[in-house]
């Protein structure tokens, strides 16, 4: 089929009302809509899975504790280039279904429990991180408040022992299981629902899902001997990511272990520069990003998103910012603070209440669009959405009667997790977490999954959970504690529509959920108890959790206080409905213009996710696509590149991936030879 490059361009810059168009023209010109589904839950990857969570879970669990980083995509890379030559010599090359699943195995058996202490490897770290709170001096006025479902007293056998085969544990671990049990049962379903919606009947085009696909596919034609276009472009962008992720990651690794300090060539995770701009761009926050992954992101992404989200991000932050606080709205900003802080101040005074404006107005929107998009497809109207809730591609694993069933296993799991939640909290009010559960948890997933499938980038409400319990009156220490049903399914939309562009059956990603709990529970519990009991968490063996950890915790002992009376009154400050008033009319109103101007509405998508993004990721990533649009394109053809893009990102991320592995093994070997210190 003959496709005008002219076409697919102006299909990916979302010109016009059919934002849809440039996935559609993609998946027709890419020569694989015939390729039937396919199981990718195999033996292989339940081997690869068990060397994740043997060999992968412990090295996250270190790396996170010495150098405060997770595995992050090394896991999900490494695992697959691995497995992948190993199939390969011996005759048995893996399907890009395997593929895909060992992918999406690595990266949930890996994953990051609190990204900002470090703590990787499963659930049972949070655990860990407890018996470090209740024993800290910064808790020491509210340890007594902790309840005994959390983590036992500091005087217990089970603390001064450093071991988790107590009985003191066994209310702690109990509910810990209850939670990840019911969260699975309710993200799975939850994901499909949102995926139908925003895939199957919006056909949104989720810019970035089709990396993992890209990859998948590159190392599968390998793996066969079927090396085409594909393979080519991976391996550039892999040598592209191991040359950066050796001067990005690898150098502060290595030189941290070895010398006790980093050495960052790169600013890492970012250029601060406010001391150098304050005196003119007050509240402003400046710097810049040195991660070249954002500038290939700007590659794969729809242009206008990019610049829409740029030029928000600009005039918001380094115009607006400013502005605000000549008028005496920034009042908590004082000269000096560097950018998080700068964050952090200008969140509570403004941008948590403009925030939450502009993201209620999206949803008015997303849920405008589906109501309307399915009336028409269901009255056969011209012009309608292709979609439909009631047809699905033959063999992907699913049928149309799947969605009832996919909401009532989620309502019965958020009723049962509520009804966990309430036990836990007999004082709570039941109301509140019924909103949090039925109400806005749908709602903000639904949000996140159109942000995904428009811009592939999350959307959040800062401080939400926090500003409601306080406005709710409970002054009880353990709400903070309780596993609320307060949650955020939008981000596995995306992942959905990676295992569709995979032609992977929905029913491996069942199969591989069920064999990744009991992996990352019983795995995680022997990891850290043997980690534990060898010496103490945080220790002079952990540099990362020694020094950070403190800062933590006075900062948790701070929050945790604040639905006392006068804990933290000026908290509640930080809702302002005036201002979620107006910005939630002003971003109606911008979509109405563009809409009516017929503007790129991918633009308005970028724009409204930029307003309260950094400029220091926005730039980087507008430079990547003004080179794809007006040189890499022009240079060999709008066709290819779109291509081609995705692939070299996946390359990038498998090539720092590697160079990370292998920076984490270095310095494991370093650590193990190095001598005790007692």
């Amino acid at each position: 089929m003959a496709v005008d490059p002219k076409d697919i361009e102006s299909e990916r810059r979302g010109d016009g009302d059919d934002i849809t168009a440039a996935r559609d023209r993609v998946e027709e010109t890419s020569g694989e809509e015939e390729v039937p589904y396919d199981e990718g839950f195999t033996a292989k990857t339940v081997i690869g899975s068990l060397f994740v969570g043997l060999i992968m879970a412990p090295g996250a669990i270190y790396l996170g504790l010495v150098a405060g980083a997770g595995l992050g995509s090394a896991a999900q890379w490494v695992t697959i280039v691995l497995f992948a030559e190993v199939a390969r010599r011996s005759f048995l090359p893996l399907k890009r279904q395997e593929i895909y699943v060992l992918y999406y195995v690595a990266g949930g058996l890996a994953a990051v429990a609190l990204s900002d202490r470090g703590i990787s490897g499963g659930p049972f770290g949070s655990l860990i991180w407890m018996q470090y709170f209740i024993q800290s001096p910064q808790a020491a006025s509210i340890a007594q408040e902790i309840p005994g479902w959390v983590v036992p007293q500091p005087g217990s056998p089970a603390i001064t022992g450093r071991t988790f085969f107590h009985m003191d544990w066994s209310r702690p671990i109990m509910v810990l299981l209850l939670t990840q049990i019911l969260e699975r049962i309710s993200w799975l379903p939850a994901g499909y629902i949102l995926f139908r919606a925003t895939s199957d009947v919006e056909r949104l085009p989720f810019p970035l899902a089709s990396v993992a696909a890209s990859g998948a596919t590159a190392l599968a034609e390998a793996s066969t001997k079927e090396e085409s276009w594909r393979w080519r472009v991976f391996s550039t962008g892999t040598t592209i990511g191991l040359v950066f992720g050796a001067f990005y990651i690898a150098i502060p690794v290595f030189t941290g272990v070895v010398f006790g300090r980093a050495l960052m060539l790169i600013p890492i995770p970012f250029l601060d520069l406010m001391a150098s701009t304050e005196t003119f761009l007050p509240a402003a926050p400046t710097g810049i990003s040195g991660n070249l992954g954002q500038v290939l992101t700007g590659f794969v992404l729809p242009f206008p998103i990019v610049a829409g989200s740029f030029i928000a991000s600009v005039i918001c932050q380094w115009g607006l910012n400013p502005a605000f606080y000549q008028a005496g709205l920034l009042p908590t900003w004082r000269p000096g603070m560097e950018t998080i802080p700068t964050r952090i101040s200008n969140g509570f005074d403004l941008w948590t209440s403009i925030g939450i404006g502009i993201q209620l107005a999206i949803a008015a929107i997303g849920i405008y669009i589906v109501v309307k998009g399915s009336w028409e497809a269901s009255r056969g109207r011209k012009g309608a959405q292709r979609g439909s809730w009631t047809e699905v591609p033959r063999g992907r694993g699913d049928t149309p009667r799947m969605l009832v069933g996919a909401i009532i296993l989620w309502t019965v799991a958020t009723i049962a997790y509520i009804a966990l939640t309430k036990s836990l909290l007999p004082g709570f009010p039941l109301w509140l977490l019924v909103v949090y559960g039925l109400v806005w948890t749908p709602l903000n997933s639904f949000i996140a999954a159109r942000m995904y499938g428009l811009t592939s980038q999350d959307v959040n409400f800062p401080f939400l959970k926090e500003l409601t319990i306080m406005k709710s009156g409970y002054t009880g220490i353990d709400v903070w504690y309780a596993p609320m049903p307060l949650h955020d399914y939008g981000y596995l939309a995306q992942r959905f529509r990676e295992v569709e562009l995979t032609h992977t059956k929905f029913t491996s990603i069942v199969k591989a959920e069920l064999l990744m709990l009991p992996i990352i529970l019983i795995g995680g519990l022997l990891y850290w108890q043997f980690i534990w009991h060898t010496s103490p968490v945080p220790s002079s063996q952990y540099p990362f959790a020694q020094r950070m950890w403190p800062i933590h915790a006075t900062q948790q002992a701070i929050w945790n206080q604040i639905n006392k009376e006068g804990g933290a009154s000026w908290v509640l400050n930080a809702i302002k409905p005036a201002t979620i008033t107006v910005s939630g009319a002003v971003t109606l109103a911008v979509y109405g213009v563009m809409y009516m101007v017929k503007a790129p509405m991918l633009a308005f998508y970028g724009a409204a996710g930029g307003a309260n993004a950094l400029p220091h990721d926005t730039i980087p990533m507008f430079v990547g696509a003004l080179f794809g649009r007006y040189y890499f394109a022009r240079r060999i053809g709008v066709e290819k590149w779109v291509n081609y893009a995705p692939v070299l990102l996946a390359g990038f991320a498998c090539g720092t991936g590697l160079v990370s592995m292998a920076a984490i093994a270095l310095a494991l070997i370093s650590k193990a030879v190095q001598p005790l210190p007692f």
